[in-house]
């Protein structure tokens, strides 16, 4: 069915992969957690659009072409374990800070207007968009699995690949919206327990530097 391979193969795949945890849905929940919802749907844009550029180049040939080539791969690697990384410091500090009660008297001092600078500083569309396209995992699954099920042979390929992609966001919008709404519920069950809190994300800032470890031991086959 256009192009398409072994559809039932490729969703119960499609599955198991995003379910699995990585940076993506880790900052989403975050995100949700910390901002509500609203907030956190801009950061699932960000991981959607970024897979959307990922599917495009691999229909295009250029994730083969990172697949073979070691220095480019490496080049994207470490730039993603890089920002993985400056991502876990950033949110290391903020559990300290909180552990420490410093942004609860700064925003009793300003009632409540830092809330908006917080907001634009944080650029969660953005943040989670550089997460998405830096993420060799992700990179590595569109070349090692999604192009897989797509029939060479087939003459209108780019069907073919649209659909997959259809399908990949269509698992991943839901996937982080159960996620946006389980962060949003943490956070106003735990809103008054502020050192829970700055355990919680002085954990998901240890979770990112383990994924940025990751990242910079991956290899390209």
């Amino acid at each position: 069915m256009l192009g398409i391979t072994d559809l039932s193969t490729y969703l119960v795949g499609l599955a198991l992969i995003i379910l699995l945890p990585g940076p993506n849905s880790l900052y989403v929940v975050s995100v949700a957690a910390r901002r509500g919802p609203r907030v956190a749907y801009r950061a699932a844009a960000g991981v959607l659009c970024g897979d959307t550029v990922l599917m495009t180049l691999s229909a295009g040939g250029v994730a083969s072409l990172l697949q073979t080539s070691p220095v480019l791969f490496a080049v994207v690697k470490f730039a993603g374990a890089g920002y993985l990384t400056w991502l876990a410091v950033g949110m290391l500090r903020g559990a300290w800070a909180l552990w420490r009660g410093r942004e609860a008297r700064r925003a009793e001092r300003q009632d409540g207007a830092a809330e908006a600078p917080k907001e634009t500083m944080e650029r969660p569309y953005r943040r989670a968009l550089v997460v998405s396209l830096l993420n060799p995992k992700a990179i590595l699954f569109f070349i090692s699995f999604f192009v897989q099920f797509v029939d060479p042979s087939y003459a209108h390929p780019v069907l073919s690949f649209l659909t997959l992609g259809a399908w990949a966001q269509l698992f991943s919008f839901t996937y982080l919206s159960v996620l946006i709404f389980s962060g949003t519920f943490l956070a106003a069950t735990f809103r008054r327990r502020k050192r829970l809190t700055a355990g919680l994300s002085a954990g998901a800032g240890a979770a990112f530097l383990g994924f940025a470890a990751k990242l910079s031991l991956a290899s390209a086959g």
